[in-house]
C-alpha cells in the first residue's frame, strides 16, 4: 500500500484483513482512523495479543503509510518539534525542527506501554490528537502544524495503571483477552507462518482485499461531515452513558462521534441504533462507573446480613419473636490456624 520509493527495501507490514481473532480492536482502530479526534485506542492485553501488528497493519492502509513509534525515553522536545530561537532573533524567521508528531500526521503514532509514559508527555499527547494542531510556543515564538494523528496506545495492566484522568481521555478503549478458542489460534498462526515464509506472496494474495478496504477508509472520511447528529441518536448515546453513570460528558461526545465514523464506514450518511451499539462498549468500557449509582437517583441503604439480628421496631411485625440472649459455651482444644504461605 505504500509509494515510498524505499518500499522495496523493507518487507511489507502484516495485512490488516488478515487478522483474525480480534473483530473489537479491528474496529476501534478503523473507527479511529476515519476520525482521528475521536481522541485515539487504548489497548490493553498481555504480551503476543498482536496489538503492534495491528497498528503497523492499519497505517499500510493510508495513503502515506506513516507509521511513528514513540520510545518511553522520548523527550517533549522530540515529540513536538523544537523552535530556532537564535534563527528567529537574527534573522526574524521561525525555523521548526519538526518532531515526531510532525512526522506522524496523516497516520499512526504507536505507543508501547504508555502507561510507563510520563503523564505530562501523554497529557501532551492527548492534547493533540484530541485538536489535530500541534503547537510550539518558546519566548514569545510559537509555531503550530496541523497534527491529525491515529493515536494507539498500548498497555499491560500488570506493569501499571493510567492515572483515570488520562485514562478517560482516550477516545476508545479495547481490552484483549488472555485465551483464544483453538479454531482462532490455528487461524492466527496458520496466517502467520504463511506470511512469514513469503511476506511478498502473502501480501499479493490480499492486496485486492487490502485496496477495498483502504478505498472504504477514503470514502468515509469524505463522507463523515455529512452524517448528522440526529435527536434519536443524542437520546439513545445520553440514556447508555448516564445508566453508566459516567462522569462528565466527555463519553457523549466520543461515542457520537465513534457512532458517526461506524455509520460512515458502512457508506451512510445517517446514524443508526446498530451504529451506537457497535460502538457504545468500546466508548464505556474504561469509564463506566456503575459501582457508584447516578447522582440524582437516592443512595442504595445496604441490605442487613441474613444472619445478623433485626433492627428494633415500635411496631413489630405480625408473628415475629423478640431477639433471644444466646449463652456462649467455652471452646477447648482448638489448634490455631496459621495462614498458608506461597
Amino acid at each position: 500500500m505504500n509509494d515510498s520509493p524505499h518500499e522495496a527495501a523493507f518487507p511489507p507490514a502484516f495485512p490488516f484483513t488478515a487478522l483474525h481473532g480480534q473483530p473489537l480492536l479491528q474496529t476501534a482502530l478503523l473507527i479511529a482512523t476515519v476520525d482521528p479526534l475521536i481522541g485515539g485506542v487504548l489497548v490493553e492485553g498481555p504480551r503476543g495479543t498482536a496489538k503492534s501488528t495491528a497498528a503497523r497493519a492499519l497505517a499500510a492502509l493510508l495513503p502515506g503509510g506513516r507509521f511513528v513509534n514513540l520510545p518511553l525515553s522520548a523527550s517533549e522536545e522530540r515529540l513536538v518539534g523544537s523552535l530556532d530561537l537564535e534563527a528567529a532573533l537574527q534573522d526574524g524567521q521561525v525555523r521548526f525542527h519538526p518532531g515526531l508528531l510532525a512526522r506522524a500526521h496523516e497516520g499512526v503514532l504507536y505507543v508501547d506501554e504508555v502507561n510507563l509514559l510520563a503523564d505530562g508527555l501523554v497529557d501532551l499527547l492527548l492534547d493533540v490528537c484530541a485538536s489535530g494542531v500541534n503547537r510550539i510556543e518558546r519566548d514569545g515564538i510559537s509555531h503550530a502544524h496541523p497534527a491529525r494523528i491515529t493515536l494507539v496506545g498500548t498497555m499491560n495492566a500488570e506493569e501499571g495503571e493510567l492515572r483515570p484522568q488520562l485514562l478517560d481521555r482516550f477516545g476508545l478503549f479495547v481490552r484483549l483477552g488472555d485465551t483464544l478458542p483453538p479454531a482462532g489460534r490455528e487461524a492466527i498462526v496458520r496466517a502467520r507462518l504463511a506470511f512469514d515464509a513469503d511476506p511478498a506472496a502473502f501480501a499479493a494474495r490480499l492486496e485486492p482485499a487490502q485496496r477495498a478496504l483502504a478505498a472504504r477508509i477514503a470514502a468515509a472520511r469524505t463522507t463523515l461531515p455529512a452524517v448528522d447528529f440526529d435527536d434519536a441518536s443524542h437520546q439513545r448515546v445520553a440514556a447508555l452513558c448516564h445508566a453508566a453513570a459516567v462522569e462528565g460528558v466527555r463519553a457523549d461526545l466520543v461515542m457520537l462521534r465513534a457512532a458517526r465514523a461506524h455509520a460512515a464506514l458502512d457508506g451512510r450518511t445517517r446514524i443508526e441504533d446498530g451504529d451506537i451499539d457497535a460502538v457504545a462498549e468500546l466508548v464505556l468500557a474504561h469509564r463506566r462507573k456503575t459501582d457508584e449509582p447516578p447522582h440524582d437517583t437516592p443512595q442504595a441503604q445496604p441490605q442487613p446480613r441474613s444472619d445478623a439480628a433485626p433492627p428494633p421496631a415500635d411496631d413489630a411485625e405480625w408473628g415475629a419473636l423478640p431477639p433471644q440472649a444466646v449463652p456462649i459455651q467455652a471452646v477447648k482444644n482448638v489448634r490455631p490456624l496459621h495462614a498458608k504461605k506461597y
